[in-house]
Formats: C-alpha cells, sequence, structure tokens
C-alpha cells in the first residue's frame, strides 16, 4: 500500500504562502475555539526517520498560543517507565480539556521500532494492538479529539536526508545505528508500519497519510487535516449541546440476578480465631511482600463496599506486616478540577503499581457505575461504557503481569445502622460519619441494583470479584488476608 503512494506531490514556494497566510490564522482561531469548548486534543506524528516530524510540529505549533499546548517527544521507554504497564506513561500524558498535546512518537513504537528490534515479540502484537486501540477509543468516547498523522518517505530520499545529516557534526548525532538499519531493511519496515496501519486505523482515531518529500506540501497537508479535524469535532460538541434529551430514570436495571443476596453474612470468628489466623496471614504476607519485590510482580487491590463496611480496618491488617516502601493505599475521594479535566481513569491510571510495588485502593474507578450513575454525576451512556472500559484497563494491568483482586465489603442494612449510630455516639470516630452516609443509606436499593450489575459485568478471571462477608470485622479481615496471600501464592508458583 504505501510503495503506490505518490511522493512527487509539490508546491510553489508562491503557492505555500499563499496558502500559510489564511491556515495560521484559521489555526488560531479554532485552538481558541476548541478552548472555550473545552475540546482535548492529542496530534500524534508518526512516520519514518527523517521525513519530517520535528520540523512538522515547529511549523504546527507556530501559530498556535504557546499556553494551550504541550509537545511530548516520545523515545525508548527508562528503566523506570519498563517498571509500569505500556499504557501507563500515555495515559500520564493526555490533555486537559481545552488544551491540544504534540506527540513526536507516540505509543505506536511499540508496534514499530520496537518492534523491528525484537523488543515486541510477534505474541505480544495483539495485545498491544488491542491496548491502542482501547486506549484511543475511550479518549474519543470521553470528548477527545484524536488526529494522527504518518510521515512518509522513500527508501533513497530517507538515505539522502540522513547522508547530509552526517556531513555536518552539529546534526550527525541525529542518526543512530537503529535508523541505518531501518534505511536498509526498509521494505521490512515498511511492512510493519503497513500491518499498524491495518489494525488501528479506525473511525474514532483514523489514520492521515502525509506525503512528506516536498515539505511544503507536507506542511499544507498537516495544517489541513487538523483544521478539518477540529472544525468537525466543534461541530459535533456544540451540535451535542443544543440536544435537550428528556430527563430518565436510566439508573436502573433489568438484570434480575441479585449476587449479594447469597453471601452468608453469619460467618464469624472467636476473638481467640481471629488473633491466631492473624498472625499466620500477617507474617506469611510479609514473606510473600518480598517475593513479589524479588520477582517484579505488581498487585493491585481494589476495595469498595457499604459505607461502614470495614474497608479501612481490612486494609490496615493488610498493610500491618508490609515494608511500607513497597505499597501505597490510595483513598479516593470526589475528583477535583484537574482530574475532572481528564478522563475519569486518568487519575486511576497515574496511581497504578510499578512492579514489585502494590497498589490499594480504598473506593475506586468503580464510583463511574455505582455513585455517579446513581446520583446523575455522568450520562447513562458514560456509565454503561464504563464497564467496557474498566475491563479492558484490568486486562491490561494483567497482560503486564499484575495480580488483580476486587472486594466488596458486604454488610446488611441493620449492621450499617448499628456502625452509623456507634461512630455518632464516639468522639474518636464521629469524623467518619457525615450526613452524605446517612442520605445514601436511603438509596441502598438502588445502589444494591447497581453493584450487583457491577459485579456480573466486571468479574473476570484476571480481576475477579471476592464478595467479604462483612457483619463479623473479625471473619472479614481475615478472608481478605487469606485471598491475597493465595492469590500471590498461586502466582509465585508460576513464576
Amino acid at each position: 500500500m504505501l510503495e503506490n503512494i505518490d511522493l512527487n506531490k509539490k508546491l510553489s514556494k508562491k503557492e505555500y504562502d499563499e496558502q500559510m497566510d489564511i491556515l495560521e490564522s484559521q489555526m488560531g482561531r479554532l485552538q481558541r475555539e476548541c478552548k472555550a469548548l473545552g475540546i482535548p486534543i492529542l496530534i500524534v506524528f508518526e512516520g519514518y526517520g527523517s521525513a519530517g516530524k520535528g520540523l512538522q510540529i515547529g511549523k504546527l505549533i507556530h501559530s498556535m498560543d504557546p499556553r494551550g499546548f504541550e509537545v511530548h517527544t516520545i523515545k525508548e521507554e527508562t528503566p523506570e517507565e519498563r517498571m509500569y504497564p505500556f499504557m501507563w506513561r500515555f495515559w500520564t500524558k493526555t490533555p486537559v480539556k481545552g488544551k491540544i498535546a504534540i506527540y513526536g512518537g507516540s505509543w505506536y513504537r511499540k508496534v514499530l521500532i520496537d518492534r523491528f528490534e525484537d523488543r515486541t515479540p510477534d505474541k505480544e502484537l495483539k495485545l498491544a494492538f488491542d491496548s491502542i486501540n482501547s486506549f484511543e477509543r475511550q479518549l474519543s468516547d470521553d470528548g477527545n479529539l484524536i488526529i494522527k498523522l504518518l510521515l512518509i518517505i522513500d527508501k533513497n530520499e530517507q538515505k539522502k536526508r540522513f547522508d547530509k545529516l552526517e556531513e555536518n557534526i552539529e546534526t550527525s548525532w541525529r542518526v543512530t545505528d537503529g535508523d541505518r538499519k531501518r534505511n536498509e531493511e526498509f521494505e521490512r519496515y515498511s511492512s510493519m508500519m503497513e500491518e499498524m496501519l491495518f489494525n488501528t486505523d479506525t473511525d474514532y482515531a483514523p489514520w492521515t497519510i502525509i506525503e512528506s518529500v516536498d515539505r511544503r506540501y507536507a506542511t499544507v497537508k498537516i495544517y489541513n487535516t487538523v483544521i478539518k479535524a477540529m472544525t468537525e469535532q466543534i461541530k459535533k460538541v456544540k451540535a451535542a449541546a443544543q440536544r435537550h434529551e428528556p430527563e430518565t430514570d436510566d439508573s436502573r436495571s433489568d438484570m434480575q440476578v441479585s449476587i449479594l443476596s447469597k453471601a452468608d453474612l453469619s460467618l464469624k470468628y472467636t476473638r481467640e480465631e481471629y488473633k491466631e489466623k492473624l498472625d499466620y496471614y500477617q507474617n506469611k504476607i510479609e514473606l510473600l511482600h518480598s517475593e513479589l519485590y524479588r520477582k517484579r510482580i505488581p498487585v493491585v487491590l481494589c476495595f469498595e463496599g457499604w459505607d461502614a463496611g470495614g474497608k479501612g480496618g481490612a486494609i490496615k491488617r493488610l498493610t500491618d506486616h508490609m515494608d511500607p516502601r513497597g505499597y501505597v493505599v490510595n483513598p479516593t475521594a470526589a475528583p477535583n478540577d484537574i482530574e475532572k479535566a481528564h478522563h475519569y481513569l486518568w487519575r486511576f491510571w497515574r496511581a497504578m503499581p510499578k512492579a514489585g510495588h502494590i497498589a490499594i485502593f480504598d473506593r475506586t474507578w468503580y464510583g463511574r457505575v455505582m455513585v455517579e450513575r446513581i446520583e446523575k454525576l455522568c450520562s447513562p451512556d458514560e456509565w454503561k461504557r464504563a464497564y467496557r472500559e474498566i475491563n479492558e484497563m484490568e486486562e491490561d494491568l494483567y497482560d503486564e503481569g499484575a495480580i488483580i483482586i476486587k472486594f466488596w465489603m458486604h454488610i446488611d442494612k441493620d449492621e450499617q445502622e448499628r456502625r452509623f449510630k456507634e461512630r455518632q455516639n464516639d468522639p474518636d470516630k464521629q469524623w467518619k460519619i457525615t450526613d452524605e452516609d446517612w442520605r445514601n443509606r436511603e438509596k441502598w436499593d438502588q445502589y444494591e441494583t447497581a453493584i450487583n450489575e457491577m459485579i456480573m459485568r466486571t468479574s473476570t478471571e484476571h480481576a475477579p470479584w471476592v464478595i467479604v462477608e462483612g457483619n463479623d470485622k473479625y471473619y472479614a479481615r481475615i478472608k481478605v488476608l487469606k485471598t491475597v496471600t493465595e492469590a500471590i501464592e498461586k502466582r509465585l508458583e508460576k513464576e
């Protein structure tokens, strides 16, 4: 396919100057309009070495307000970045609403340069393509505009540019051994690029091929592509804002299965049984924590549950014998203004553990399909697609080697009321109870419906939900400890 592209397209200097006067003015206006509408934009520059990515990025930003964009140069992963999941370093570089992120190189490095250099085995390709498509679809669904530009030159033109760069000591460093090898095996690298196009050219994030032998022609085509995409996105956002759909109670579910009702809340331990098991499992997890670090296995532990369900007590007993340098507890509150300006998963990706470490989430991304759903803090379309987005994120983590366990701390309504009143009457615990807790209790049935659906749709083999029978705190804490230690032991047996 790429060999059939006409690379002889050119523009005279006069034509270029005439068009650029108009295009640069349009670009500045559109950037301001996108900022006003809160449209986040990702512009990806990929292509052959010396095709002009750096030059064209410079040309593009020349007409933009520098306060409204950030350029990210994506190179080979650093040792630190390699300890995180593949998409972690890109999620952390996504733009806030109204800003533009420009990428010189991108997440496509994994399926291009890294693949060419055998750092991405062929057996991992499908997973990489799936992760990339999920990432782009999730951002697009959340209102991000994704513009992907593939800069193309031919083998002879590339070699000529390499030779010219190497003639000057000040520019010779820009040509690496890897660049020369990809030029020597141009056809093999091109076939990888075509496979990448085939697998990632989508309706929500299409590729535009930029014929880049003539730099003036390439610049004008890039401007026209970006301007067209921004114009269409602005029209789309304005049209959506003008639609006034009637408010409906779309938080209900047709699912009849009640998983929570099957939990045996009479399960309990005596104080003596609890102390014995607590010592046993805490000593065990202390040893297992060291093994996790030694074998570089990341762990993600998610705690959800009813208010006063015992999350804090279970987390405290779980971490008491862990090395504090090897875990982080992430308490999740309502998102702040910066977090609201990103995709809702952004703040959780930033907190994912690196290899050998444990991330514990006290409340999680599941707020999207519970509190945000019930309280109408997001639209029905947003919480319904969240099931898929969450499953995709957890699958990404699992594919990168993470152990993922999700706990639902379950108590009945009477036990919750007893604990609420106990907190109200204890000066040392009054900070734990709020008016919002009582308000949430009034919506118990709605939450129970949402929780059952959440568990049904997101409990997977690689990221299971574990219902923790929590009326007895002793039993709940031991079940959490036992579940975590057994999951780690099972994983270590495979190493």
